[in-house]
């Protein structure tokens, strides 16, 4: 969910708090490719040439399976679930404390070549050095690759071909898909009882989801994300995973989007302009968390919060069927104990 460094993107601060989109920052000269590149560890072995359609419509191709692979962190970590390991990552890690950021996942971090931590933030000549097959990313806009910083972008496209998939305007099973798609492309073996039986936990916890919301089709949910000064209220339909939700019959509230569509920005004082029985709340290293707003009046006045009812949004998923399935868990349980109270 977005904002922008340019006027016809999204706002930064506002980007981050929908869950969405576009790159800045940093700079670097670009270092030519090795012939001589180690394998990153990946479940894929040579097989002659690669080929991979993107959610842009780019056809990639490689003489070989790519092996030293460089993603965002959360798609990173949905690609380790498949057992495809990359070598670098970019994007929320590490958090201050040196603990593993919620968008790692599974992986052991120690072992990875972190090229940017934050927001703008890309070491592409570290990059270079990692020797680099293939970089994978997501999209929330057409063409705007997530945490590929705009002013740096034309050098590391330069140094591998690059994959986006969207991480909004299809829903999450379709996002869960193409993820998949692409590890089996990278050799993950998707015939796996590891990974059947992960789908299959998934779709039962979509079935949970969708007899609890029918059960209780009065039960409102406002997705949030919280700073200092704003609670940004999202559209349900803009990001997969609560489009995914909607589908499903989870009643949401519908904010007035503001330009680009993503969310509403609401000032503190505003924030009871919207009623619910359950607040979702970004659960990202990058947005403020319940525990820090109570000294905030209006916060601690909402109903839901005052009802106890407000659960994490895992705003940014790691698109595997294993980390999804509880996700859809603990929403469809956030429902079926929910009591009206707007």
């Amino acid at each position: 969910m977005p904002s922008s460094t340019r006027a016809s993107q999204l706002s930064r601060r506002g980007l981050l708090a929908a869950g969405g989109v576009i790159g800045i920052g940093a700079a670097l000269t670009a270092c030519g490719g090795s012939d001589d590149k180690k394998k990153s560890g990946s479940a894929a072995e040579d097989s002659g040439p690669w080929t991979f359609t993107d959610d842009r419509g780019t056809k990639l191709s490689t003489k070989s399976t790519p092996k030293n692979i460089v993603a965002f962190t959360g798609t990173a970590a949905a690609l380790f679930d498949y057992g495809i390991e990359v070598k670098g990552v970019f994007g929320p890690t590490k958090t201050a404390d040196g603990k593993a950021d919620v968008q790692a996942g599974d992986m052991d971090i120690a072992k990875l070549t972190i090229l940017g931590n934050v927001w703008g933030e890309f070491n592409v000549e570290k990059y270079a050095t990692l020797a680099p097959d293939l970089l994978v990313t997501d999209m929330w806009q057409k063409d705007a690759l997530w945490y590929v910083p705009d002013e740096s972008k034309a050098k590391i496209l330069k140094l591998a071909p690059s994959a986006a998939l969207w991480a909004a305007e299809v829903n999450m099973a379709k996002a869960l898909q193409r993820r998949a798609d692409l590890a089996k492309s990278l050799g993950a073996d998707l015939t796996s009882a590891k990974f059947t039986d992960a789908k299959a936990a998934f779709e039962k916890a979509a079935a949970r989801l969708r007899a609890a919301a029918k059960s209780k089709p009065d039960i409102k949910v406002l997705i949030g994300s919280a700073s200092k000064d704003l609670l940004y209220a999202s559209v349900p339909k803009m990001s997969a995973d609560t489009l995914y939700f909607q589908e499903l019959g989870v009643n949401f509230v519908e904010p007035k989007a503001n330009a680009q569509g993503f969310f509403e920005e609401l000032s503190w004082e505003n924030a009871d302009k919207y009623k619910a029985d359950v607040i979702m709340m970004d659960n990202r290293s990058s947005a403020l968390q319940p525990s820090a707003l109570t000294s905030k009046p209006t916060w601690a006045a909402l109903p839901a919060v005052k009802a106890g009812q407000v659960v994490p949004r895992t705003t940014e998923p790691i698109y595997s069927y294993a980390k999804c399935t509880p996700i859809l868990d603990d929403l469809a349980k956030a429902i079926e104990n929910a009591k009206k109270v707007s």
